[in-house]
């Protein structure tokens, strides 16, 4: 029952439901539903899908979360960054509005799937790991321009296209005479209006006395009344036959059975973005999921989110949806809202199944100027260009992965974007440990501490030079310590003994082994011992398992202060001698 309660968590908080917990999760799912209905058509847009793609995307896949995934407030579905990481990736290989489009993005969300489900079964959501913060951060602000800036051709009602920022803006200014001033109005109005309900409607109706949850229904409500004033006013003044473009007809009834497409040859094109696809929507899901679960003091199991996810992305393809993940502004309303349980999904699942029966006829006039306004406010709360600012401030080299990231997704696509913010992230990481932190240290008067001679007033001894390691070493700093040793021991330097200070010390690979036994080698050439201190247990298995240790010249201490005690003694008896 243990294991199966691992697979499956909803056998854990499950047992334990109850009346209350119902109760919560209704009204959070009431809210989130509200939110979805309109996000789920917009994302679709974004996707370059049907807009009744979103709405698939958006049941299947969160009942399926809520049977394996671990996080109570996360809410699955379409976002805008893997929406447009899903249009950039099968629009290399289909052409939009075409049959083999849809299954494409099937085919994607299949890959996803599975490729989140194996990583989640041999625990390697490490991996996701290999993305920095920064780099993470500046993908997600450039994306937010790029899709903010793909949906200016819905609001000025022209046609454009282009994967970048120089493409998309070059495409749109080049059909700006083909404006049209009607669903130009009818995307400024919208966006004006869902930026004032984002920052001013909920302060204004606590003053009109109603009550938190009111008002905060009413603002989620937001979206949903710019689509049904829009959505009347295209039916009762004919717009559509002025060139206002509009949703369409949009089919009533269950989520299909769907295939992906299991051809070598669309597979092979599909993996790598897929897998892009699987890491940047993980690592965004995790982050709010640890985050509002470290509210309420609940655990998150890395690995059992990477299952739930990708069971998430498999039921969206075959349900006739594309990649998901959580999103961050549902699962904070969620959150907000008082959801108690993943039920709260299986309900807003519920409730997007009853609008695929019953709603969808009524946005056959929706205006995509709209959904467009509708992306283009959610997103750019995603655009944070401070980060520049403060990885400035903190550290030149996260502020160069953090440029580089936004100026590469700009101008080459998303694709290269993240394929490049990983990258730049193993770069950095290869490079900071390439070059680890070793510092001289000595005695703090009066104590047992050892600190760095170059920050405190410290006692030293003219013949012991002790060398802290910050760093595990591996094959990619360990010749950094072997030229480090050889430049500050020279011949005529007095220096006699050589202690390796391990503390921070947690890996010395093979690599690293060779480095030591050459550093012991060179050092006794020149007639000098080479002694280590405060060598932690795992890594003092490893070395005696090899000849290091036998041949070591100096001695291994148990602290450095009983290293330097006793080679002080050592050094004075033999003082005394002479």
């Amino acid at each position: 029952m243990t294991t199966l309660r691992r697979y499956l968590p909803i056998l854990d908080w499950g047992r334990t439901y109850d009346r209350t917990a119902f109760s919560n999760d209704m009204i959070a799912a009431v809210i989130v539903t509200i939110m979805l209905i309109p996000q789920s058509l917009a994302y679709a847009l974004l996707a370059g899908l049907p807009a009744q793609a979103g709405i698939y995307a958006s049941i299947a896949p969160i009942i399926l979360y809520a049977i394996f995934g671990t996080s109570r407030a996360l809410a699955v579905g379409p976002v805008a960054v893997v929406s447009l990481l899903a249009a950039s990736a099968v629009g290399q290989v289909a052409d939009q509005g075409t049959a083999g489009y849809a299954v494409a993005a099937l085919t994607l969300a299949f890959l996803s799937g599975g490729f989140l489900v194996l990583l989640g079964v041999f625990r390697l959501g490490f991996l996701a790991n290999f993305l920095s913060h920064p780099v993470i951060a500046g993908f997600i602000t450039a994306s937010g321009i790029l899709i903010a800036t793909s949906q200016l051709k819905h609001i000025l009602g022209v046609s454009a296209h282009g994967h970048t920022l120089p493409q998309m803006l070059g495409s749109i200014f080049a059909h700006l005479d083909q404006v049209n001033w009607i669903t130009l109005v009818i995307g400024v109005a919208a966006t004006a209006f869902l930026f004032w309900v984002r920052k001013n409607l909920k302060p204004a109706l606590r003053r009109m006395g109603l009550s938190p949850l009111m008002a905060d229904v009413l603002t989620k409500a937001g979206p949903v009344a710019a689509v049904v004033v829009t959505t009347l006013a295209v039916w009762a003044l004919g717009l559509d036959a002025r060139g206002v473009r509009i949703v369409g007809e949009v089919p009533q009834g269950l989520p299909p059975l769907t295939l992906p497409a299991f051809a070598p040859n669309l597979l092979g094109a599909l993996l790598v973005p897929a897998i892009l696809i699987s890491i940047i929507g993980f690592v965004e899901s995790i982050s709010v999921a640890q985050t509002l679960a470290a509210k309420k003091r609940q655990r998150i199991d890395p690995d059992q989110e990477l299952i739930g996810l990708g069971a998430a992305n498999l039921g969206a393809a075959f349900t006739g949806g594309y990649p998901v993940t959580g999103g961050f502004a549902r699962s904070v309303v969620n959150f907000d809202a008082g959801a108690e349980t993943p039920a709260a999904g299986a309900f807003t699942a519920l409730g997007l199944l009853f609008a695929s029966l019953f709603l969808t006829p009524l946005v056959h006039y929706l205006p995509t100027a709209t959904l467009a306004a509708t992306i283009i406010v959610a997103v750019l709360s995603l655009v944070d260009l401070s980060i520049l600012q403060k990885t400035w401030g903190y550290s030149r080299a996260d502020f160069t992965a953090v440029a580089a990231t936004i100026v590469l997704t700009l101008l080459m696509g998303v694709e290269t974007g993240v394929a490049s913010g990983v990258a730049i992230s193993v770069l950095l990481h290869l490079y900071k440990t390439s070059r680890p932190h070793v510092a001289e240290v000595g005695l703090v008067p009066g104590t047992q501490h050892f600190r760095n001679v170059r920050r405190h007033k410290v006692d030293t001894r003219p013949h012991l030079l002790t060398l802290r390691v910050d760093e595990s070493l591996y094959f990619v700093n360990a010749r950094f310590l072997e030229d480090l040793i050889q430049s500050r021991v020279t011949e005529g330097c007095g220096i006699t003994d050589v202690v390796l200070m391990f503390s921070a010390v947690n890996e010395v690979d093979f690599s690293a082994l060779e480095s030591l036994e050459a550093i012991n080698r060179r050092l006794k050439d020149m007639g000098v011992r080479l002694h280590l201190s405060e060598v932690k247990g795992p890594v003092m298995d490893r070395l005696e398992t090899s000849h290091f240790l036998s041949e070591l010249t100096g001695r291994v201490f148990l602290s450095q202060f009983d290293a330097w005690t006793a080679l002080a003694s050592e050094e004075h008896l033999n003082r005394a001698a002479e």
